[in-house]
């Protein structure tokens, strides 16, 4: 569309938002005029980030975004989320564009809903060669298979997973799609600070050139957070080594500039938290503030992703001039619309002329039927699957913490671990643990019953449930390191089961727990426990590096089997899944 539609499309959002945006105003017939008649050139870039898979419609509070407040008082909530919509306001942001960009800023895939997560993902790379998009950084999640699925998402291929699909999943299940083998991503991936150990290259492109009208290039990077190796599991990583992201974007940097390449757009699968609507800047924390501090000031614009948080920002290059941070939540829910202006005299960005503004995925336009046809195949293959009912629920069940950290899922999936008796072999299990990250969604009540399709929504990663033997010196340990995790000053709390024990906001690090009982015995230092979880966090992840010095490991079944097993067990039409009081940790001053 137009400049000026364009803006007066931000007015619309923002009326409905009841927030006027810096961006919004309309130019003057005047300025328009100057617009026209100046040697600029806009170009337009459309992003999103952290889509893991999610093509359905969203449910719960994912699904609703707060836009300001409604004359009466309460919260003006807009619906969002959905992979038809979402495609649909693509299509119509660029109607009109002479030069538009689509990208996505990495995970696209991995803690995938069943609709994508039982094709392997495959539904969703098919969505996004429909919508359009055109580039890609990877994430973490794209490695939670290893590097050589990675390949085959970005070439194309077949898994060979048996008759119908092992664990439920089948690759090349599209048959109505002409019987075709996968055929991949139609986008390239950019990977430029992730390298093969053995040889220090690239797995993938470092850089993409795209060349607009009247030969106006933009230079594109995309790297991934260097936390990789300590958030993917051990196997997704093996043999490859991820370098820090502003050092290396500095490096291409220096590449495309030699190559006459002046406006440079970083794509990084890392952020920040923030405090701020989805337009605003206010609290933007490391570990994003950091690298924009460090990358050179011959890249223009990063668009970030990782953080599931959406913000607009204007931060300063070492240099001292704004540069434009940008990033558009998580699930599909935003859009970023970035207006790159190139003044045509140097090739480079005018920053003081470009702007963003973060748009919503809401539902009040026609579904793309390109793909709701690809959606609906899928869920006519899963169908059978998806729609087995696992338990009962008389209200819902929630990934919401307390003051402690302790959540309502977090105790059940702990509960499910320390039941599971395919880890019971060498003896019976004490404690079970599971790590608030991998906890992907609520169980909503929308009907009372659980199925299968929901139950893997909360736990999509098909990780293995093991159980190791820790002394009790080791289970302190752990539970200290959730302090100061992942980064100074931040708490990841454990959900647990079979264990109770208090912490304390004041008490200094490495001595904040106390009161530490399993089964109501107080733990003995001196002894032995058996402890189960998935095989992520009891290898070492999310910075649990005590797991990893466990011993006797035995690797079982898959989690989302222990968990569905748990909610059948503990549920029936007549009496519903019981849930926990949240009374295993408590808060002290």
């Amino acid at each position: 569309m137009s400049r000026t539609s364009r803006t007066a499309r931000i007015v619309a959002l923002a009326a409905t938002a009841g927030a006027a945006l810096a961006t919004a105003s309309l130019p003057t017939t005047a300025s328009a005029q100057s617009i026209r008649s100046a040697p600029l050139q806009h170009i337009q870039l459309l992003s999103f980030n952290d889509l893991h898979g999610n093509l359905d419609p969203l449910t719960g509070s994912s699904s609703r975004v707060t836009t300001g407040t409604n004359p009466d008082g309460t919260p003006a909530v807009t619906v969002v989320g959905g992979a038809e919509y979402l495609s649909t306001h693509l299509k119509q942001l660029r109607a009109g564009q002479r030069d538009s960009f689509t990208l996505t800023a990495g995970d696209n895939i991995g803690a995938s809903p069943l609709l994508s997560a039982a094709f392997h993902d495959e539904p969703t790379i098919q969505a996004l060669n429909a919508m359009g998009v055109q580039l890609s950084a990877v994430g973490n999640h794209e490695f939670d298979e290893g590097y050589k699925e990675l390949f085959r998402i970005q070439k194309g291929g077949c898994i060979r997973d048996g008759v119908e699909g092992a664990n439920n999943q089948n690759s090349c299940a599209d048959k109505d799609n002409g019987g075709k083998r996968f055929r991949g991503a139609d986008f390239d991936y950019l990977a430029a600070n992730v390298e093969l150990t053995a040889t220090g290259e690239p797995i993938l492109a470092a850089t993409h050139v795209e060349k607009f009208h009247g030969g106006a290039k933009v230079g594109f990077i995309g790297v991934v957070t260097k936390t990789t190796p300590s958030i993917v599991t051990a196997s997704g990583v093996k043999g490859l080594t991820f370098r820090d992201e502003a050092t290396v974007i500095n490096k291409y940097a220096a590449r495309l500039q030699a190559q006459g390449v002046q406006s440079i757009v970083a794509v990084l699968h890392e952020g920040g938290e923030t405090t701020g609507s989805y337009n605003a800047c206010e609290g933007l924390s490391a570990p994003i503030t950091t690298i924009n501090a460090n990358v050179t000031p011959a890249v223009d614009v990063l668009v970030t992703g990782h953080t599931h948080q959406a913000y607009n920002c204007k931060l300063d290059d070492p240099a001292g001039n704004k540069r434009l941070v940008v990033q558009a939540g998580n699930y599909g829910r935003f859009i970023t619309d970035v207006d790159l202006v190139l003044d045509r005299r140097t090739g480079d960005v005018d920053r003081s002329a470009t702007s963003a503004v973060n748009l919503l995925n809401s539902r009040d336009v026609a579904p793309d039927p390109a793909i709701t046809t690809i959606l609906d195949r899928y869920r006519g293959y899963l169908g059978p699957i998806a729609s087995r009912v696992l338990g009962y629920v008389d209200q819902d069940l929630t990934r919401s913490t307390s003051a402690s950290g302790e959540s309502q899922l977090g105790d059940v999936i702990a509960d499910a671990a320390k039941a599971d008796p395919s880890v019971a072999g060498r003896g019976p299990v004490d404690i079970g643990f599971t790590n608030p990250g991998g906890i992907r969604s609520d169980l909503i009540d929308d009907d009372g019953k659980v199925t299968y399709g929901e139950a893997f929504s909360v736990q999509p990663f098909s990780n293995y449930v093991v159980s190791k033997t820790l002394t009790g010196v080791q289970v302190k340990a752990v539970l200290e390191q959730q302090f100061d995790n992942p980064q100074p000053g931040q708490v990841r709390v454990l959900g647990v089961s079979g264990l109770t024990y208090s912490w304390s906001t004041s008490a200094p690090l490495g001595s904040k727990v106390s009161d530490i009982r399993v089964n109501g015995t107080p733990l003995d230092l001196g002894g032995s426990y058996r402890v189960a979880g998935n095989n992520f966090l009891l290898e070492g992840g999310d910075g649990f590096t005590t797991f990893a010095d466990g011993a006797d490991p035995l690797y079982g079944g898959i989690d989302i089997d222990a968990f569905a097993a748990y909610l059948t067990a503990h549920s029936s039409p007549s009496s519903p899944f019981a849930v926990p009081a949240l009374d295993r940790i408590t808060l002290l001053p």
